[in-house]
C-alpha cells in the first residue's frame, strides 16, 4: 500500500513538472511573438544601382597592329678600305647629314691628285697640238704644208680633248669615292646597334651593314580589322580621316592616337581581314617599331544613345535582361536590346528609358516584385531618392 502511495506522488511531481514546463514554453513564445511584432518589416534586398544616361558613343572596330618606323635605313660602305673613326653613340638621335663612319680617306685622295694631275698634262699637250693645228693651217695654201699632215694633227688635237674629258671622268669619280668614304646619317633618326668596330676592314661588294636608323617620330602602325567593317570603313573615311587609337597589349592602356593613312586595295581571302595603316606623331615616343599593339579603330558616332554599365546587362532564354527599380524599391524583369557593348557600357536600343534605375549588382538575388535596398549607389548614381529613403 505504500509502494502504491509512494508511486502516485511521483506521478503527480512528474505531472506538475510537465505542467510548469509547458507554461514556461508559451510565455517565451508569446514574448517572442510580441516582439517580432514590435520590429519592423526587413528592409529588401541589398542592391548596388545605377541610372540610365545619354551619352555620345562611338562606333569602334578592333585590329591587332605592329609598330612599323616611318623611315629605316640600313647604312652600308659604298667603298673599300678601313674604318678610321666612328662618330656616333649606339641609340643616339642623328640629323640628316650627321657624320657616322671615317674610312681611311688617303687612298681616294690620292687617286683624286693623280687623276687631277693627268688632266693638267693632258690640257699642256693639247694646248701645244692647238698651235700646230693653227700653225699647219696657215701653211697649207703655200705648199709648205700639206693636206695630209693637217689632218693627222687635227686627229691629235681631238684625241688630247677625248683624254681630258676621260681625266675629268677620273677626277669626279675620285671625288666621289672620296665623299663616299665619309659616311653621314642619310635620314634623320635613331641609330640601332653598331655591326662594324673600329679598325675594320670594309667592301662595298660584301654588302655588309654598318648601322641601320629609324625614324619614329612619326611613326607607322599597320593593323588589320574584319572584312565585315569595310563598308561602314570607306562610307565614313570619304567624309574625313578616321581616328585610330592604339593601346598596350593589354588593351587598357592608351597609347596613342593617329589618323588612318591607307586602306589596303585587297582584303585578305585566307583570313577575312582588311590591312590598314595609321601614322601617329609620337612625340613622346610611346610607340617602338616592331611592337604589337591592339588599335581601336573609330568609324562613326552614336549620337545622344541610352546607356547603362555592361555589369546591368543579364542574359537569359529569351535573351538579354535588366532589373529596373521602379519608385516603391521593387525591381520588374525587364527584357532590353543591346546594340553595342565596349569600354564598359552597353548602347541600349529598346526597354530602358533616360533616368531609369537598373541594378548593377546583387541581380541574382532578385526576381520580379522583389523589394530591395540600394545599399551603395555608384559614383555615376544621384543622391538617393525620398522614396529610397523611405524604402
Amino acid at each position: 500500500m505504500a509502494k502504491f502511495k509512494a508511486s502516485g506522488v511521483a506521478v503527480i511531481a512528474t505531472v506538475l513538472v510537465v505542467a510548469a514546463a509547458g507554461y514556461f514554453v508559451m510565455q517565451y513564445l508569446e514574448g517572442e511573438k510580441a516582439r517580432s511584432a514590435s520590429r519592423p518589416a526587413g528592409p529588401g534586398v541589398p542592391v548596388t544601382v545605377d541610372v540610365a544616361q545619354k551619352r555620345d558613343v562611338p562606333v569602334i572596330v578592333r585590329g591587332l597592329g605592329t609598330v612599323q618606323a616611318y623611315k629605316m635605313v640600313t647604312v652600308k660602305t659604298r667603298v673599300d678600305g678601313q674604318i678610321v673613326k666612328i662618330a656616333f653613340e649606339e641609340g643616339q638621335n642623328v640629323k640628316e647629314g650627321d657624320p657616322l663612319f671615317q674610312i681611311d680617306p688617303r687612298p681616294f685622295q690620292a687617286a683624286l691628285d693623280q687623276a687631277k694631275a693627268n688632266k693638267k698634262k693632258d690640257e699642256a699637250q693639247l694646248e701645244g697640238a692647238e698651235l700646230d693645228l693653227d700653225r699647219y693651217g696657215k701653211l697649207i695654201g703655200s705648199g709648205f704644208q700639206s693636206r695630209q699632215s693637217y689632218d693627222q694633227q687635227k686627229a691629235i688635237v681631238d684625241a688630247l680633248k677625248g683624254s681630258i674629258a676621260a681625266d675629268q671622268a677620273q677626277i669626279d669619280n675620285a671625288q666621289l669615292n672620296l665623299t663616299y668614304a665619309d659616311i653621314r646619317a642619310p635620314i634623320a633618326g635613331r641609330t640601332g646597334q653598331r655591326l662594324v668596330d673600329l679598325g675594320n676592314l670594309v667592301q662595298a661588294n660584301q654588302n655588309t651593314p654598318l648601322v641601320t636608323i629609324t625614324q619614329i617620330k612619326p611613326i607607322f602602325v599597320n593593323f588589320t580589322i574584319p572584312q565585315y567593317a569595310n563598308h561602314n570603313l570607306r562610307k565614313n573615311q570619304a567624309k574625313s580621316a578616321l581616328t585610330a587609337i592604339a593601346y598596350a597589349a593589354d588593351d587598357k592602356f592608351e597609347l596613342a592616337e593617329g589618323k588612318v593613312t591607307l586602306v589596303d586595295n585587297q582584303i585578305d581571302p585566307a583570313t577575312g581581314t582588311l590591312r590598314l595603316k595609321a601614322e601617329f606623331a609620337n612625340t613622346d615616343e610611346r610607340l617602338w617599331p616592331g611592337e604589337f599593339v591592339n588599335v581601336h579603330l573609330t568609324l562613326s558616332m552614336r549620337d545622344d544613345v541610352v546607356t547603362v554599365p555592361i555589369r546591368a546587362v543579364l542574359q537569359g532564354a529569351t535573351g538579354a535582361y535588366a532589373f529596373i527599380v521602379k519608385p516603391d524599391n521593387t525591381v520588374e524583369r525587364r527584357g532590353i536590346e543591346v546594340e553595342a557593348q565596349q569600354d564598359g557600357i552597353a548602347v541600349i536600343s529598346k526597354g530602358i528609358a533616360l533616368g531609369e534605375k537598373i541594378v548593377v549588382d546583387g541581380q541574382y538575388r532578385l526576381s520580379n516584385g522583389t523589394k530591395v535596398r540600394i545599399d551603395q549607389p555608384t559614383a555615376n548614381s544621384p543622391p538617393p531618392s525620398a522614396a529610397d529613403k523611405e524604402g
